[in-house]
C-alpha cells in the first residue's frame, strides 16, 4: 500500500471513529427520553419530566458535537477520495442528501422546541417534540446505513459507460437486505450505549447519595432497555447479520473467525492470535463444530476458509479484523451478563442497595463505545480490499493528487482540534451531571444516609 493511500485511510478512519462516539449516544438516548416523557404523562410524576429534560441537555451537547465532527467527513469525500465520489456519488449521494435534508432538520428543529418550548407546548406537545427528535435521529441512522450497506452489498444500480454508478431502483437501494439487517444490529448497539450511560449515571448518583429518586428512574429505565437491547444484539440481529455476511462475503467471515483452511464441522475460536504468514491460530481455545452450526444451522456443514479465495481478495489487515471482531463479540457477551444480573437484582428489588452492582454499571459506561467502534471496524476492515464490494477496489478510489505531506498535516491538525473538542465535551457533560436533574428537587442530596435508605428500601 502506498503512503498516500495509507494516510487517506488513516485520516478517514480517525475522523469517522471520533465522530461516531456522538451519534451512537444520541440514537441511544432518544428512545429512552421518549420513555421518560411517556411515564411522566402516565404517572403525573414530575420527576420523570425533570429526568427527560436532564437527558435532553446531554443529548443536545452530544448532537452538536456530532454535527461539528461529521461535517469534515463530507469534505474528505471530495478531497482524499475524489475518485470514489466521482464514481459512486450518483448512488450514495442520494441517501446522504436525504439524511441531511429530512432527518437532520427534523431532529435539530424539534430538539430546540423540546429544550425551550415546554411551557408553551403543553405536556402532549412536548411529548411529540421528543418523539420527533427520536424519529429524526433514527431515520438519520437509516439513511447513513443505506449508503454504507450499498458499499457492502451493492444493489439497485446501473454502471454507466464512464465507469460511474447510478441508481436503477431507489426502492431496491432503500430495501437492501444488508441495510435492514445492519440497521437492526447498529441501532441496538446504540441503544446499549444509551442504556449503559443512563444506568451508569444513576449508579453514580446512588453511590454518591444524590438525586436518589431520579437515580432510581435512570437505573430502572436503563437496565430494562439494556437487557432488551443486549439480547436483541445477540439474537436475532447479530445472528442474522453473521449468516448473511457468510453468504455474501464468505472471505470476510473466514478472516473474522481466523479460519485459514476450509473445514467440515468448523470450530469457533474463543481466544488465539492469528499468524497470517503460517496461516494458523496460535494458542487457540476452540469450540468444535460451533462455527458450522452458527453459519449454516448444522454442525456438519463445510465452512469456506481463506484458502478457498485468492489472496488478492483477502482483507488487507486480517489481524486487525480478527481482533476487532473478537473484541466486539466478547464485550457483547459481557454486556448480556451484566444487564441480566442487574435486571435480576431489579426484579428482586435489591439493585438500589447493591453497591457492587452499581460500581459495575458505572465502570461499564466506556465499554459500549469500544464495542461499537470495534463493530464498525469489523464491518469496514472486513470489506477491504474493496470500496464497493466486488466492483471498486480501494486503490481505485483515492485522490492520488493529494500529497502525503498534505494529508499528514491535516490529520495531525484534526487530531489536535478533536482533542480540544473531546475535552470540552467531557467538561460540559460533567457540569450537567454535577448539577443533577433538578437542583432543588426533593431528596437531591441525602447526606449521611446509606444507599438502602436513599433508595427508599
Amino acid at each position: 500500500m502506498n503512503d498516500v493511500l495509507l494516510l487517506h485511510r488513516l485520516h478517514f478512519a480517525f475522523t469517522i471513529t471520533f465522530h461516531y462516539l456522538f451519534p451512537q449516544l444520541t440514537m441511544g438516548l432518544a428512545p429512552l427520553i421518549v420513555v421518560l416523557k411517556t411515564l411522566a404523562i402516565r404517572t403525573g410524576n414530575e420527576t420523570y419530566n425533570e429526568s427527560a429534560r436532564f437527558w435532553m441537555k446531554i443529548f443536545g451537547i452530544n448532537f452538536v458535537m456530532g454535527v461539528v465532527t461529521g461535517i469534515p467527513m463530507e469534505f474528505q469525500f471530495g478531497t482524499n477520495w475524489a475518485q470514489f465520489s466521482r464514481l459512486t456519488g450518483g448512488v450514495i449521494g442520494q441517501p446522504l442528501a436525504m439524511e441531511g435534508t429530512f432527518s437532520f432538520f427534523l431532529e435539530s428543529a424539534f430538539l430546540g422546541m423540546f429544550l425551550y418550548g415546554e411551557k408553551r407546548l403543553g405536556k402532549w406537545g412536548h411529548w411529540w417534540t421528543g418523539f420527533l427528535v427520536f424519529l429524526g435521529s433514527w431515520i438519520s441512522g437509516y439513511f447513513i446505513i443505506v449508503s454504507d450497506a450499498w458499499m457492502q452489498h451493492p444493489v439497485g444500480y446501473t454502471r454507466l459507460p464512464d465507469g460511474s454508478f447510478s441508481v436503477s431502483s431507489f426502492r431496491a437501494l432503500l430495501n437492501n437486505p444488508w441495510a435492514l439487517i445492519q440497521y437492526a444490529h447498529n441501532m441496538s448497539g446504540a441503544l446499549i450505549t444509551g442504556a449503559f450511560v443512563m444506568a451508569g449515571v444513576g449508579a453514580f448518583y446512588l453511590l454518591q447519595q444524590k438525586f436518589t429518586e431520579h437515580a432510581r428512574m435512570f437505573l430502572r429505565v436503563g437496565v430494562i432497555a439494556g437487557i432488551l437491547a443486549c439480547v436483541w444484539q445477540v439474537f436475532p440481529s447479530g445472528d442474522l447479520h453473521g449468516k448473511y455476511m457468510a453468504r455474501k462475503q464468505p472471505v470476510t467471515t473466514a478472516a473474522m473467525e481466523g479460519l485459514f483452511k476450509s473445514q467440515t464441522g468448523a470450530p469457533i475460536v474463543i481466544l488465539g492470535q492469528p499468524d497470517v504468514q503460517n496461516q494458523r491460530i496460535d494458542n487457540p481455545i476452540l469450540v468444535n463444530r460451533v462455527l458450522s452450526f452458527l453459519v449454516y444451522g448444522t454442525s456438519t456443514a463445510e465452512v469456506q476458509g481463506l484458502d478457498a479465495f485468492p489472496k488478492t481478495d483477502w482483507p488487507t489487515n486480517i489481524p486487525l479484523l480478527y481482533f476487532s471482531y473478537h473484541i466486539m463479540v466478547g464485550l457483547g457477551t459481557i454486556f448480556v451478563a451484566v444487564m441480566a444480573a442487574a435486571a435480576f437484582l431489579l426484579w428482586r428489588k435489591k439493585l438500589y442497595r447493591s453497591p457492587w452492582m452499581l460500581w459495575i454499571l458505572m465502570l461499564c459506561v466506556p465499554f459500549p463505545y469500544i464495542a461499537n467502534t470495534a463493530g464498525w471496524m469489523t464491518a469496514e476492515v472486513g470489506r477491504q480490499p474493496w470500496l464497493v464490494y466486488g466492483l471498486l477496489r480501494t486503490d481505485q478510489g483515492y485522490s492520488a493528487n493529494v500529497l502525503p505531506g498534505n494529508s499528514l498535516f491535516t490529520l495531525l491538525g484534526y487530531m489536535g482540534l478533536y482533542l480540544v473538542l473531546g475535552i470540552l465535551f467531557l467538561f460540559l457533560v460533567q457540569h450537567i451531571v454535577a448539577g443533577g436533574p433538578a437542583v432543588h428537587a426533593a431528596g437531591d442530596i441525602i447526606a449521611g444516609q446509606p444507599i438502602s435508605n436513599a433508595a427508599g428500601e
